[in-house]
Formats: structure tokens, sequence, C-alpha cells
């Protein structure tokens, strides 16, 4: 009799433990260790590896360096959205000088030199990535698709988006790489810079189901990113706000709301939708489990 109260007590172990969920993906968004706005997200699976999404500016390196290195350095996946500095600029410093890190897989969305000619103050930024790119013997992806799916551990990914080379409009922004994450607990969709026109392809162009998810980040920092109507129409619950006080505030040294940005009416946007679960840069380093 105690023989099969044992057996029957260890199945009922073994299958629960089977229909127990594995343990999800872990997102660290990383604040800006300078003025600069910046995009940061470092991605570890439920097996311990690592995938990076942008990384800050060159003056971030040095802190994304120590980040990856308690991390063990190396990188399986590495996604630049698209070439603004506050994008790559990290990336571009490690490229330069990768010391201990190892990247398996660099991908990004070339923009053409028609686009990147459109803004003489960031061309030059964006030739130096490219540069460091061509010199650096890592591997590297070109997305010109959308379409890309990779499974990393418990993680999934697909690529909703790439820059649309045949566009001059707010070209920087709108070449931005849209990407939605999940695992069986959580999802989260990436809209690095997205700009009105790109946002207004993502609702043309991409199921209404790829796009909802649990967390969104804020196209361009939550301020003249996306139009009101795509946060309208996508299902989200919480937001990722890559987004400095400065900008948060909108706010360069006039008082609040003085300045140029739209984030004041984003948040005002937020609080109309509902949402209540916010992470923002400004208040230091964000880990979701």
């Amino acid at each position: 009799m105690l023989r099969r109260i044992v057996f029957f007590a260890l199945v009922a172990l073994l299958s629960a433990s089977c229909n127990e969920q594995k343990p999800g993906f872990t997102l660290w968004q990383l604040p800006p260790q300078g003025p600069s706005q910046m995009n940061s997200y470092v991605i570890r699976t439920n097996a311990g590896r690592i995938v990076m999404i942008d990384g800050g500016t060159a003056d971030d390196a040095p802190y994304l360096r120590g980040f990856l290195g308690a991390l063990g350095n190396e990188v399986a996946a590495w996604i630049i959205t698209h070439p603004h500095a506050d994008h790559m600029g990290a990336l571009t410093e490690i490229l330069k000088n990768p010391g201990d890190i190892r990247i398996g897989m660099i991908y990004h969305s070339p923009m053409t030199e028609e686009q990147l000619a459109t803004d003489a103050r960031r061309h030059a930024l964006a030739r130096t990535f490219y540069e460091a790119l061509e010199a650096s013997d890592t591997p590297r992806t070109e997305l010109t698709e959308p379409g890309l799916e990779l499974a990393v551990d418990g993680l999934h990914l697909k690529v909703l988006q790439v820059n649309d080379r045949s566009t001059t409009v707010n070209a920087y922004n709108n070449a931005s790489i849209v990407l939605r994450l999940w695992d069986g607990r959580k999802s989260l969709l990436m809209l690095g810079d997205t700009g009105e026109e790109s946002g207004d392809r993502l609702l043309a162009t991409v199921p209404e189901d790829e796009l909802s998810c649990d967390y969104i980040q804020m196209a361009h920092h939550g301020q003249m990113g996306v139009k009101d109507d795509f946060y309208r129409t996508v299902d989200f619950r919480a937001c990722l706000w890559p987004t400095p006080l400065w900008v948060w505030n909108n706010d360069v040294g006039e008082g609040y709301d003085t300045a140029w940005m739209k984030t004041p009416h984003t948040r005002a946007l937020m609080d109309e939708l509902g949402i209540e679960e916010h992470y923002c840069a400004w208040q230091g380093l964000v880990k979701i489990e």
C-alpha cells in the first residue's frame, strides 16, 4: 500500500513539473549615463543567453561593457534598430575595441546614401557606425525585408518592419526596425524611433494581434513618434519609456512643457487609455521578468 502511495505521489509531482511553465526571459531597460536620450535593452533568455537591442550612445558604452561583463560578455544577437547615435553609438565603440565582448550576430537594416544625406549632422555619425561594421569581423545580417523569426531558448523574436528604402521622409526614425518579442508569459513590441509614416505602415501591413502586446516601447522616447491612432489601435497594458527626465517633462531649462517635445501629450494619452504601468529610464535601471 505504501509503495502505491509513493508511486502516485511521484506521478503527481512529475505531472505538475511538466505542466509548470518554464521561466521566461528577463529584460533590462538601461538608464542613460549622460544627458542624452538613448535606447538600450538587454535581454537574458531562460538559458542565460543574451540578446541586445540598440545599446545607447558612445558615452553609455563603459556602463554597457560592465553590464554585459557581469552577464558573461557573450551576446548571441545584437539588433540595431537604426543608425542614430543614441541607439548605435555604444556598439560602434565596442566594435572599435571589443575587449572581452563576443557577438554572435549583428542585425541591422541599412539606409541608402540618399536617406542618410537627409540629415547632414547625423550622416557622419551613421557612416562611422557602418564603417565600424565593415572593419569588424563580427558576422552581420542586413535586413531588407520583414519576417525574420528567431528562437533563442524560450525567447521568440519576429521582425515586423524594416527600413523602407524608398522613403526620405523623416528617414532616420522611419528606418527603425520594429520587433515583437515573446515567451510563454509576456510579450513586447519594440518600436525604436518609429515615426508617423512607418507607424501607419505597420498598422496597414501587420496583423493587429502581432502588434498587440503586454509591454510597448514608446516610439521615439515617447515624443513625436507614431500617431495617437497607433496607440489607440494596439492593445497593450504597460509602457517602456527610454526617456530621460528632460524629455519626460519637455523641459530644457524654461520649465515644464515649454520646449518642442510632445511627451506630455503622449503621457496624457496613456492616462486617457487607462495605462497605469510605466517603466521610465529616468527613474533608473528597470528589470522585467
